[in-house]
């Protein structure tokens, strides 16, 4: 699959580390599957990976003291 931000990469398998930043609490996800470009370093997530995502933000949120650190394999 080519990268959608710099059109000439090849996007490849790879894990990440997800960050979101919330009101509240940072959480930060770590080794959450992606497909990222092996040009310019672009990541993207399949939707069932996005959507897993937003349920472990949603759980940590509601959990989280300032800051949460997850392990996408043991928590998704």
């Amino acid at each position: 699959m080519k990268c959608l931000t710099c059109k000439n990469g090849t996007m490849e398998t790879a894990t990440t580390t997800y960050f979101a930043n919330l009101k509240n609490c940072i959480i930060i996800i770590k080794n959450v599957p992606c497909y990222k470009c092996d040009q310019c370093g672009e990541e993207y997530f399949s939707s069932s990976v996005a959507e897993k995502l937003d349920i472990l933000v949603d759980k940590a949120e509601a959990l989280a003291s300032e800051l949460t650190i997850m392990e996408y394999d043991k928590t998704a």
